[in-house]
């Protein structure tokens, strides 16, 4: 079964960082590629970011580029989201995703 456990967020003032982890389990992580996506209070799901499989190639959304940063470490079926600059448009659930499987989410809030 696959299981991707996110941590990290938390609250944080306009202009902080933060970063974010989701480890993986029920699959051979480094086969796959994975992305992030977040959801606002009342608003839809946003892609965020991609890497591929081997963390070589990474994308991500306009919104977000030059302040997140993707990583994965394949060693410990753990992937990564740095994020700097925050905004508090940022504020939002923070998943992980594998294909069609999500993670139950971690909560980034931006607020002074």
């Amino acid at each position: 079964e696959v299981q991707l456990v996110e941590s990290g967020g938390g609250l944080v003032q306009p202009g902080g960082s933060l970063r974010l982890s989701c480890v993986a389990s029920g699959f051979t992580f480094r086969w796959y590629g994975m992305s992030w996506f977040r959801q606002a209070p009342g608003k839809g799901l946003e892609w965020v970011s991609s890497i591929n499989a081997n963390g070589g190639t990474t994308a991500y959304a306009a919104s977000v580029k030059g302040r997140f940063t993707i990583s994965r470490d394949n060693a410990k079926n753990t992937l990564y989201l740095q994020l700097n600059s925050l905004k508090t448009e940022d504020t939002a659930m923070y998943y992980c995703q594998k294909e069609a499987v999500r993670g139950q989410g971690t909560q980034v809030t931006v607020s002074s």
